[in-house]
């Protein structure tokens, strides 16, 4: 039934400046936009070996109910260096939301809430380092 990972949409008031904050991390620019009575609404960002796509959405159009801070689920994004990415992330104004977790040889996760409320999660994962080596 799950096939894969196609968007993972993080909200922001500031969506101009959530852009310019990802733009930086991820040294890209969004390839699609859409504005809404004049103002940017929402925008995507394509990312990582299979080009997965990150959205950024004003918090206004966010589905009824949607919670803000660091609840519901966790969403890692595979990284080559845990600490490293980690380190950055605070660098970049990101605070410290879980400090870098050894789960096994392989696994390793941190994570951050990023300048706008949203949980971003880093993952050392052997299991994607293997599916991408056969793909």
């Amino acid at each position: 039934m799950l096939r894969g990972l196609t968007t993972v949409t993080l909200f922001a008031d500031d969506v101009p400046a959530a852009v310019a904050w990802y733009a930086e991390l991820l040294g890209a620019q969004p390839y699609f936009q859409r504005e809404f009575a004049g103002a940017t609404a929402y925008v995507e960002f394509r990312i990582g070996d299979y080009q997965h796509e990150l959205g950024v959405l004003d918090r206004r159009y966010a589905p009824p109910g949607t919670a803000r801070g660091a609840v519901g689920t966790m969403t890692y994004w595979c990284v080559d260096d845990v600490e490293g990415s980690f380190q950055r992330l605070l660098s970049l104004g990101a605070t410290e939301h879980q400090k870098p977790t050894e789960h096994g040889p392989g696994f390793v996760t941190a994570s951050v809430i990023d300048p706008f409320g949203n949980v971003l999660g880093v993952m050392h994962n052997v299991h994607y380092l293997s599916v991408l080596e056969r793909s």
